[in-house]
């Protein structure tokens, strides 16, 4: 699952691998951090990312200061590439979640590898795709216990992420707030705070100030599939 120097897509990817790594040819890579902000709302579409390792949220900023998660993005994800095609200025933060890195395209040459390449139509079914994966992902959930929901959607966090740590290594998540969590799974932010408590006891995670740490993902997993279980 890592993404090595060929900048070789994820799994997430749909584009074909060459021509995934022909646009990655298109531009320098570069490092975020992790907490850093990747892209800016409000800036004018002057290029995009093509995201090859890491994990990020998309978020936005409303006017009375309280920010919507709209998106959790990992490897293989073009991040910014709407206000790209339509000219306008951005309407979400992108932040990284884990160390990151991403090929910086400018938008020109974008757009004119999507026209060379006759991609408008599968980026468009790809952006469409995404949005319907998130609703059906989001119906699922609200039929679930509420740990379920977490754990589902800690896991799926996991899954986007690469490279892993190695071996048994636990995997440490920074930047996500209660609050977000709260709105991934459709639960008040008072709910997720019961809901880590008892992942913290069954040994899942831990969590502190803006960081979730994955301690067992094998315990992790099963509260994802237990939907069944009494007592969750």
């Amino acid at each position: 699952m890592t993404v090595n120097s060929s900048n070789q897509p994820g799994s997430r990817q749909q584009l074909p691998q060459n021509v995934w790594q022909e646009l990655c040819s298109l531009g320098p890579e570069q490092r975020y951090r992790a907490g850093s902000r990747m892209l800016r709302q409000g800036d004018s579409g002057t290029h995009l990312l093509a995201l090859t390792e890491g994990l990020v949220k998309v978020i936005r900023r409303e006017e009375g200061g309280e920010t919507t998660l709209l998106a959790f993005r990992g490897p293989g994800d073009l991040l910014g590439e709407v206000a790209v095609f339509d000219n306008r200025a951005r309407i979400a933060d992108v932040v990284a979640l884990r160390p990151c890195k991403a090929v910086v395209l400018e938008a020109h040459r974008f757009q004119a590898f999507v026209e060379r390449r006759g991609l408008l139509m599968e980026l468009m079914r790809q952006t469409l795709g995404r949005l319907r994966e998130s609703d059906l992902r989001h119906a699922e959930l609200m039929t679930l216990p509420l740990c379920v929901r977490l754990a589902r959607s800690l896991v799926r966090l996991v899954d986007l992420t690469t490279p892993l740590p190695a071996g048994d290594a636990p995997l440490r998540l920074t930047g996500l707030t209660q609050e977000e969590l709260a709105q991934a799974i459709g639960v008040t932010r008072n709910a997720v705070v019961g809901g880590l408590q008892q992942l913290r006891e069954a040994g899942a995670v831990e969590t502190a100030r803006r960081a979730i740490t994955i301690r067992d993902m094998e315990a992790l997993r099963f509260w994802a599939q237990a939907e069944t279980i009494n007592g969750l």
